[in-house]
C-alpha cells in the first residue's frame, strides 16, 4: 500500500501518516549501519519524517542521523528533519527554554544533523523557568533567519500551548504548529479530551510518539520479558517497573485479548496498534520507531490495516481498553 501524507495541522506541509524516529535507538541501542537500513527502508517505503531530539543518547542520535542522511544524498526537499530542545547538558544555560539555550541547541543540531534548516523545532517540555513569551520570540527569530520552518512543543499542556499561540498571535509572531504528545491505546486524555478544543481553533498538528507504549502492544511481553528487550536495559528500570506493577499487569492481560482481535485481523498486534492511532483524524503523523530495516517494513504494513479497523474491530478493542 502506497504511503499517505496528511497536513501538519493548519499548515501547508505534508507528512507522510508513518515517520521514524531516534529515541532509544540511534547512538544508544542501533549503530550506524543498522540507522543505515533503517531510513533507507522507511524513505524507500514514502516516510518523508525523521524525528530526533538534542537529548537522544546526548546528541549521538542526531550524529548518527546526520551521517545517513549525508551518505544517502536524498533531495532536501524530499524530506522533513526534526529536533527537540529542552535537556541539552548539566550546566545552567544547556538545559530549558531560554533564548540562550533555545539558540544554541539549534545551531549544535544542525551542526550535528549535517543540514542547514530544521524543518520542524519542539520545545521538548515546558519550562517553568523561563517565561513563555521569551521562547516565543526565541523560536519566531530561528523561522526568520530560515533556520527552522515550523515550531511547536511536545508533552506541554493544552493550556501553556494556547498561551504559546495567543501571544504568538496577538504580537504578529510565527505560532506553534504542531504538539508531540505520546497517543497509544493505553495513553489517550491528552489527544483525545485535553486538546480537544485546540485543533480547530489553533490548527494545531500531532506528531505522536510511543503508539506501541513502549512495545507492550506489540504483545511480546504477554509472556514475561524476553531476553534483549528494552526494559532490561540499563537506565530503563522505570519502565520495567511500570510493566510490573498492578497497572502493568492489567495492561499487559488487555495485550492478551488484543492479540485476539489482531489475529481475526490477520495483521501483528503492532500493526493493528499503529492502524489504531492512524484512525484517529487528529494525529498528522505517527511516529515508529525501529532496531532493525525488517522491522521498519513491517510498521509500515499498518497502513493496510486502517481499513481492516471498520466499526465492530474498533468497538470490539474499546470493550477491550
Amino acid at each position: 500500500m502506497e504511503m499517505q501524507y496528511r497536513r501538519l495541522g493548519s499548515s501547508g506541509l505534508k507528512v507522510s501518516a508513518l515517520s521514524l524516529g531516534a529515541w532509544v535507538t540511534y547512538g544508544g541501542q542501533v549503530g550506524q549501519q543498522v540507522a543505515d537500513e533503517c531510513m533507507a527502508a522507511a524513505y524507500e517505503a514514502g516516510v518523508n519524517f525523521f524525528d530526533n531530539a538534542e537529548a537522544y543518547a546526548e546528541g549521538q542520535a542526531e550524529i548518527v542521523m546526520g551521517n545517513t542522511l549525508k551518505k544517502m544524498a536524498w533531495g532536501r526537499d524530499t524530506y522533513l528533519v526534526s529536533s527537540k530542545v529542552f535537556w541539552g547538558g548539566n550546566l545552567p544555560n544547556q538545559t530549558g527554554l531560554s533564548r540562550k539555550h533555545v539558540t544554541e541547541a539549534c545551531h549544535a543540531a544542525l551542526r550535528r544533523l549535517q543540514v542547514d534548516y530544521l524543518d520542524l523545532y519542539f520545545c521538548h517540555r515546558p519550562d517553568p523557568d523561563t517565561p513563555v513569551e521569551e521562547t516565543v520570540r526565541a523560536m519566531h527569530d530561528l523561522i526568520t533567519q530560515g533556520k527552522v520552518l515550523y515550531w511547536g512543543t511536545s508533552e506541554w499542556s493544552a493550556e501553556r500551548y494556547l498561551q504559546a499561540w495567543e501571544f504568538a498571535d496577538s504580537n504578529n509572531l510565527y505560532k506553534p504548529q504542531m504538539e508531540q504528545p505520546q497517543y497509544n491505546m493505553f495513553a489517550r486524555d491528552k489527544v483525545e479530551k485535553e486538546f480537544a478544543s485546540q485543533y480547530d481553533r489553533t490548527g494545531m498538528g500531532t506528531t505522536i510518539w510511543s503508539p506501541l507504549s513502549s512495545g507492550l502492544l506489540t504483545g511480546k511481553y504477554n509472556d514475561g520479558v524476553p531476553d534483549g528487550s528494552r526494559i532490561t536495559l540499563p537506565g530503563y528500570e522505570w519502565l520495567r517497573e511500570m510493566f510490573e506493577n498492578e497497572e502493568g499487569k492489567q495492561r499487559i492481560e488487555k495485550c492478551r485479548r488484543l492479540a485476539d482481535v489482531a489475529k481475526d485481523l490477520d495483521c501483528s498486534m503492532a500493526q493493528m496498534a499503529i492502524a489504531w492511532c492512524l484512525k484517529n483524524e487528529r494525529v498528522s503523523t505517527v511516529i515508529t520507531g525501529a532496531s532493525r530495516g525488517s522491522q521498519v517494513t513491517e510498521n509500515m504494513k499498518a497502513l493496510e490495516v486502517v481499513d481492516r479497523l471498520d466499526e465492530a474491530a474498533m468497538s470490539r478493542i474499546e470493550e477491550i481498553l
